[in-house]
C-alpha cells in the first residue's frame, strides 16, 4: 500500500467515488437528500478545506483522509477493500505526520465508532446535531493513547 499526499482537483472525482462506496456501505442512516447534498459539496467546498492524504493499492486509489487543524474531518475507504488495513494505515499516517488528535463520528456509524475507540480515541462529548445542523448525533473524540 502507498500513502501519499492528495494531488488536487484532478483526482477529486476518484475520491468522490470512494466516498460514495464507503458511505453507501456504512451510513444507512443518512437520508438520500443529505447524501446528494454532501456529495454535491465535496469537490467545491469540503476537499479544498482540508489536507488530503490518499491510500493506493496496486496503483489504484482505495481510501483518503482529510485533516484540518489537528482534526480528522474525513476518512473514507472503498467498500471493496474495507477491513484490509487501509483505514488504519491512513489514520496512523495523519496522526504521525499531521498531528491528528480529534475526530467527530456519526453516532449511528457504530463501525467507525468502534474503529476509533480501538485506536486510542475516547469520547469527550456528544452533539444532537451534526456540524451542518442536521439530525445526526455526533460523538466528539480525542486521542488518548498512541494507536
Amino acid at each position: 500500500m502507498n500513502i501519499r499526499a492528495g494531488r488536487g482537483p484532478q483526482e477529486h472525482e476518484a475520491l468522490i467515488e470512494i466516498w460514495r462506496s464507503a458511505v453507501r456501505a456504512t451510513h444507512d442512516f443518512l437520508d438520500e437528500s443529505d447524501f446528494a447534498r454532501i456529495e454535491s459539496h465535496l469537490a467545491s467546498d469540503y476537499f479544498p478545506a482540508v489536507t488530503l492524504t490518499v491510500a493506493e493499492k496496486n496503483g489504484r486509489r482505495v481510501g483518503f483522509a482529510g485533516v484540518r487543524d489537528g482534526a480528522l474531518e474525513m476518512l473514507f475507504v472503498s467498500d471493496a477493500v474495507r477491513g484490509e488495513g487501509v483505514g488504519s494505515a491512513l489514520l496512523a499516517e495523519v496522526i504521525e505526520n499531521q498531528a491528528v488528535s480529534k475526530v467527530d463520528v456519526n453516532e449511528q456509524n457504530s463501525g467507525a465508532l468502534g474503529f476509533y475507540l480501538s485506536r486510542g480515541f475516547a469520547q469527550i462529548g456528544r452533539s444532537e446535531l451534526d456540524g451542518d445542523g442536521r439530525p445526526y448525533p455526533t460523538i466528539h473524540m480525542a486521542l488518548q493513547t498512541a494507536p
